[in-house]
């Protein structure tokens, strides 16, 4: 039914290299978005910025949800 929680030390290294690459690529992700959302006015922004930083959190799919529905792309 259910499968046994490995170990630490029972993950192979290369699986363990390649979730610290996601890992950090993951905070790489948030952190641009921030860096989009700390540089634009809010006449570019869907909403208010105090509401995208809490969507931003929310793990790859909270930057991507920013990135694609909060930044107007008919602005002039």
């Amino acid at each position: 039914m259910g499968r046994k929680k490995k170990d630490i030390s029972q993950v192979s290294p290369a699986r363990k290299a390649a979730l610290g690459v996601l890992g950090i690529v993951q905070v790489a992700f948030a952190a641009l978005a921030f860096w989009d959302l700390a540089h634009r006015t809010d006449i570019q922004l869907r909403g208010a910025k105090p509401a995208w930083i809490p969507v931003i959190l929310v793990n790859w799919i909270g930057p991507a949800v920013y990135f694609v529905f909060g930044i107007r792309r008919d602005t002039r």
